[in-house]
């Protein structure tokens, strides 16, 4: 496993980084709690580093989970959570990027992680309410706490991101330090705005989904389709394009002797920019 710095900052990271979001059943697919522990030390063995999870990952139990497998191995990894998704639907305040929001999830975070401190914490989306000066100085402050070493965002127009990095650098506030989107070979319109500006302010960038939710590990176009998956018939996912393209990962992948996704994870990590799937 070879390592990078997360983008503007010393901190090392895998090549490869783990998304925890299956991590748990409770949404009716994703993997036992056997199965994932399988995942994560074949992770941690092959010298990954790098767990991204979420307070809303199967309703909590992928940041319980973590937390468990993480153990007395915790500072030897880069452990990122999210924050901004519904929580409480019943609570005008159990969502958005707001300073409420942010502290209560990231202490429930912290507890169900069992850990003292996360290294990156990620504002999931943005919710277009809450001002990018509450959100960078709530961010600074949970930093300067020692709750959070790093901020990162996710899903976010570039213009939003490029101003609370700018606010984030006049004032003397903790800044983004990487970027997280969809982006694979089925998904690539990040390429228009989204990772130019990311190389401009020296972002890194973790994709969501860089095997296109399974449509590039070759399930869907090698056989029979699986019958438990997130995809349903008519998901753009599976339309004519996404499936050509995946056909040929497959095609790629015969060749080299090697399975469709890793194609496809090569084929991310060869991009321009700091990008780790």
């Amino acid at each position: 496993m070879k390592y990078r710095l997360l983008g503007r900052s010393g901190l090392r990271v895998s090549e490869l980084c783990l998304g925890t979001m299956t991590f748990g059943e409770e949404w009716g697919w994703g993997a036992s709690k056997e199965e994932s522990r399988k995942i994560f030390d074949l992770f941690a063995e092959l010298g990954g580093n790098f767990v991204d999870t979420a307070n809303r990952y199967t309703e909590g139990t992928s940041e319980k989970w973590v937390g468990e497998f993480l153990g007395a191995e915790r500072h030897r990894f880069v452990l990122g959570t999210k924050y901004t998704l519904i929580t409480r639907p019943d609570d005008p305040n159990g969502s958005g990027n707001h300073r409420k929001s942010l502290v209560r999830s990231l202490e429930e975070s912290l507890r169900r992680l069992g850990t003292d401190f996360v290294d990156l914490y990620w504002v999931h989306a943005w919710d277009f309410r809450t001002p990018i000066e509450e959100v960078m100085r709530a961010l600074d402050d949970v930093v300067r706490a020692g709750k959070v070493l790093y901020a990162g965002v996710s899903d976010t127009p570039a213009w939003i991101v490029s101003r609370a990095n700018t606010i984030a650098e006049l004032r003397g506030w903790t800044p983004f330090v990487a970027l997280q989107v969809e982006y694979s070979l089925v998904e690539r319109t990040v390429e228009r705005e989204l990772l130019p500006m990311a190389r401009a302010l020296d972002l890194a960038v973790t994709p969501w989904a860089p095997l296109g939710a399974g449509v590039l590990t070759g399930k869907f176009t090698r056989g029979a389709r699986p019958a438990a998956t997130r995809l349903k018939e008519g998901s753009s996912k599976l339309g004519e394009r996404p499936l050509a393209i995946a056909r040929a990962v497959d095609a790629v992948a015969d060749a080299r002797g090697v399975p469709s996704s890793q194609v496809a994870l090569a084929w991310l990590r060869s991009r321009r920019g700091n990008v780790i799937p």
